[in-house]
């Protein structure tokens, strides 16, 4: 008997069964997890994915919805929906989760969806929609286990019990006063393994992480890797507890910001979507080619009141590309590190030196290692020893001069308040085509000529 493993990653599976009766299809989809069918979705019409929606129990549905990618618009999805199975969702749905799909909406369909809800979940949505979605509050969820410090064991114990009901995960056992002012966590293993007569008070930790509903979610997210906790505190000025940040949360949201350092060091917009169509690529990407042309310009010029120079060493040219080359790539190196740096620590002027000057370093022990290479090359293809010694103080030069702009130039976009992923990469291969160019041939007119 011939055994069949299901491809999950083969999309034609489903839209073959999209061809048939609900049934088969339900069948078919019982065999996926919620992310693979949130996957599965980016290549599937609206409709489509509304009538899967529609098949699943409203648990798995809302997981599906959950694990959607901001690029395929679940909420684009929620708003085709029937009215009743909409609500089932998203009061299905973590608060937090609900959140960032509904605020993607206009205002009049996020009241036409808010007044289908319950209430309760109605208020806590609106509450965390006042909130800048790049914050903490815009990432905090308001479900949380909150137990007061004069509880005994047993009554901690069935507190976490009557909580723990309505919520699906927790992590942390926050510890708060009458007033509702966070004192600190307790975990639940040190109040299982504590003797029956303890109170709370007795297990608190206090030395422990929190932010501010204000606090931006990159920061959230060093503070809870830095301190390797599954979730962090939200505090309000009086220290009352709003809500929690959890590490899933966090993971979103550093792939997001990994996503957008790498479109912006790139040339590329961040609100470019990765599975958008060619018309939004070329709006998106063609602005940045239009500077980056005006800036070729600038070293076309350089290299333009070089041309009698050029014409008499017609070998020079075949070495330009070598030196600016060289120098673009050890530019994005020394870039690309600064500027994770950057995003991963608040550097002080101590560290921002000692940074440009580490690049210093790089770029001139790399150019002198490289230039030597080309200087031995030249010599032996070219029989031209100062023609070696040019190329290898070029090459020396432009290198070093690439690692201080990698390094220097986001430092400094920074300082004034520019993201120093936006322009960094244009403005350095500026620098090392134009010295490049410089450096090469300047020395070439007053040493050969």
């Amino acid at each position: 008997m011939q055994s069949y493993e299901l491809n999950k990653t083969d999309v034609s599976n489903i839209k073959k069964a999209l061809k048939g009766d609900d049934a088969y299809l339900s069948v078919l989809l019982s065999e996926y997890h919620a992310s693979e069918i949130a996957i599965l979705f980016e290549s599937l019409k609206m409709d489509d994915r509304e009538r899967i929606l529609n098949l699943l129990d409203v648990k798995i549905a809302s997981d599906v919805i959950s694990e959607m990618h901001e690029e395929t618009h679940p909420e684009e999805l929620l708003l085709q929906m029937h009215p009743e199975k909409r609500t089932e969702i998203v009061e299905e749905l973590d608060y937090d989760d609900a959140t960032d799909i509904i605020s993607q909406l206009e205002e009049h369909e996020q009241k036409e969806i808010l007044g289908d809800l319950n209430e309760d979940d109605a208020t806590h949505i609106r509450k965390l929609l006042t909130y800048d979605e790049d914050t903490a509050g815009g990432l905090m969820n308001t479900e949380y286990i909150s137990i007061q410090l004069h509880l005994s064991k047993k009554e901690a114990i069935e507190e976490i019990i009557r909580q723990s009901e309505a919520i699906e995960e927790f992590y942390t056992i926050f510890v708060v006063n009458k007033d509702h002012v966070f004192k600190g966590i307790v975990s639940l293993k040190d109040i299982i393994k504590s003797r029956g007569d303890i109170q709370i008070t007795g297990l608190l930790k206090t030395d422990v992480a929190w932010v501010r509903p204000e606090t931006d979610r990159e920061e959230v997210a060093r503070l809870i890797s830095q301190y390797n906790i599954t979730s962090i505190p939200v505090l309000d000025h009086e220290n009352r507890l709003l809500g929690r940040v959890t590490f899933d949360d966090v993971i979103d949201v550093m792939e997001e910001v990994n996503t957008e350092d790498i479109l912006k060091i790139s040339g590329v917009s961040e609100d470019e979507e990765l599975s958008g169509n060619w018309v939004e690529a070329v709006k998106s990407r063609l602005p940045w080619l239009i500077i980056n042309l005006g800036t070729a310009f600038l070293a076309s010029a350089v290299v333009r009141s070089f041309e009698p120079t050029i014409a008499k060493i017609a070998v020079l040219s075949a070495y330009m590309t070598i030196i600016a080359g060289m120098g673009g790539n050890a530019a994005t190196q020394a870039l690309a590190v600064t500027v994770r740096r950057i995003s991963l620590y608040d550097l002080t002027d101590k560290q921002a030196y000692r940074t440009v000057l580490k690049e210093f370093t790089v770029g001139l022990i790399n150019g002198a290692v490289t230039g030597l290479i080309v200087f031995v090359f030249a010599i032996i293809f070219d029989a031209n020893a100062m023609l070696g010694v040019i190329i290898f103080l070029a090459m020396t030069g432009n290198l070093l001069i690439a690692g201080v702009t990698g390094a220097g130039i986001p430092l400094v976009l920074k300082r004034v308040g520019i993201d120093p992923a936006i322009a960094s990469s244009i403005i350095i291969t500026t620098f090392t085509d134009v010295f490049g160019f410089m450096l090469l041939l300047g020395l070439a007119s007053k040493l050969l000529l």
